[in-house]
């Protein structure tokens, strides 16, 4: 049984400098669920995260280099974090350009094992 997805993301959000988090497939980018703190559209970053993600997923398998463990862009506006399993999910975390990436990366992987 999955457990409750809104505190995962409701938690994440709450990190500081975290704008939004959203928990997205992989195969579609549709949103699972999400907690939006910014004005942008979160089914485009939902769209775009998890194509990217999968993208990253593919590229490391084609050069042997095993499962890609985390993912960041770092723009001049922001971050984009995320991570993903052995499941469909893809956590995206979108972040200020000075937010702790240490941190987030940790909160990430605790809401991962959360999911799994």
């Amino acid at each position: 049984m999955m457990p409750p997805l809104r505190p995962i993301v409701d938690g994440l959000t709450r990190q500081r400098g975290v704008r939004a988090s959203l928990i997205v497939s992989e195969q579609d980018g549709l949103i699972i669920e999400s907690s939006l703190r910014f004005g942008q559209d979160g089914d485009r970053v939902a769209a775009l995260a998890a194509s990217m993600y999968r993208k990253a997923r593919l590229s490391a398998a084609a050069a042997c280099l095993g499962a890609v463990a985390f993912l960041q862009l770092d723009a001049e506006q922001g971050r984009m974090c995320a991570v993903g399993g052995r499941s469909d999910f893809v956590i995206v975390v979108i972040a200020d350009p000075g937010a702790n990436v240490g941190l987030i990366r940790v909160e990430l992987f605790k809401a991962l094992e959360m999911l799994a």
